[in-house]
């Protein structure tokens, strides 16, 4: 083995990450959020040639689907959303009538890698605190190292995008940043646009139709839908998740003038 000098790994560490957070300040795409809904999306932007960035604040990509139901690491799709999981090579079994299985530790890193290979960017333990706004629009995100992160006063930087979409989740937390300061629609503001109670069949289609640009280059993508229009939460079936990222890729990409 040839002699390995620590400073050279350092440095082959410090070189490689600034050259790729270099390379996405400035992004075509950037999805703030690595669950299902997120990944899927990237996916099919970057696989069209598109700069996609995926924020994720924590160290592992995936979002809720790690622990499938209740800790047992199995989850469930729909006969719709089978197509994504071919794409990305995610192998399914089928259960009883629409229904499928599928190992969820395989669905999250089988995601992952199709949309690094698609050559999207994930940047994780990065922590989204705000959205950059000009002339009404979203442009961009103000990011920050999640360690510190509301521990230390330590200002964040800002990455832009020609599109942002919230893929966090139940917390919604990009939207959330205009909704403190009463900057969506009204109606949004209400105290009833709240995600709803359990109801599987309701919430699969809905986390799908109500994909949507909630303010000008800002689009909602997977539980944010549900958490921000009031749409019922779902449980451990993840197709509705896939099929609402690949409808916000596609509706952006049309957005942008992409064919």
């Amino acid at each position: 083995m040839n002699q390995l000098q620590d400073i050279e790994v350092t440095r082959a560490i410090i070189d490689s990450y600034y050259k790729k957070l270099t390379e996405h300040i400035v992004s075509d795409v950037i999805f703030v959020g690595a669950g299902p809904a997120g990944m899927a999306g990237a996916y099919y932007l970057a696989k069209r040639g598109l700069k996609v960035t995926v924020i994720e604040k924590r160290l592992s990509v995936g979002g809720g689907i790690w622990g499938g139901g209740m800790c047992m690491n199995q989850a469930v799709v729909q006969d719709e959303a089978l197509k994504i999981l071919d794409d990305v090579g995610v192998r399914h079994e089928p259960y009883k009538g629409p229904l499928h299985t599928v190992d969820t530790v395989e669905m999250a890193a089988g995601l992952c890698l199709a949309a690094i290979q698609a050559r999207a960017t994930i940047l994780n333990a990065m922590t989204v605190e705000d959205l950059a706004v000009k002339d009404g629009r979203a442009v961009g995100v103000v990011v920050n190292s999640t360690p510190a992160s509301g521990v230390f006063h330590v200002d964040p930087i800002t990455l832009s995008g020609r599109a942002i979409i919230d893929s966090t989740g139940h917390e919604a937390a990009v939207v959330a940043s205009l909704k403190k300061r009463q900057l969506l629609d009204k109606k949004l503001m209400a105290p009833t646009a709240v995600e709803g109670p359990m109801n599987a069949e309701a919430g699969e289609t809905f986390v799908v139709e109500n994909v949507c640009e909630v303010f000008p280059g800002l689009w909602l993508a997977g539980m944010s839908v549900c958490a921000i229009l009031g749409g019922p939460r779902m449980g451990p079936i993840f197709g509705g998740m896939l099929m609402s990222g690949k409808r916000a890729a596609e509706m952006i990409a049309k957005d942008l003038g992409e064919s």
